[in-house]
């Protein structure tokens, strides 16, 4: 008998069509997280709605969404995003 696990964390990208703008972020919650990014009152990404979740990464821990998040932020990880993720083709990966 095998057993299942679940990908307890996850690291995704949010674009904006309206703003053409990206945004990197983690959580242990995707549904409630892309919820809160296009319904709450307060907060930064409140003002580049709607979002949409192009991209999304599971993993096991905190730390290591965390860790992605950070690559992605970072200036090679922001590379990687707009040479995979290009509204002009429909955010097909190469």
């Amino acid at each position: 008998m095998g057993f299942c696990f679940f990908m307890e964390y996850v690291t995704y990208v949010l674009y904006s069509y309206s703003n053409k703008r990206f945004y990197i972020g983690f959580s242990a919650n995707s549904i409630q997280r892309i919820y809160w990014h296009n319904n709450s009152k307060k907060g930064f990404t409140t003002r580049f709605r709607p979002w949409k979740m192009i991209h999304i990464e599971f993993f096991e821990t905190k730390q290591e969404a965390m860790n992605r998040e950070k690559i992605l932020k970072s200036g090679k990880g922001r590379e990687w995003i707009n040479q995979h993720f290009n509204p002009e083709t429909g955010f097909i990966s190469a």
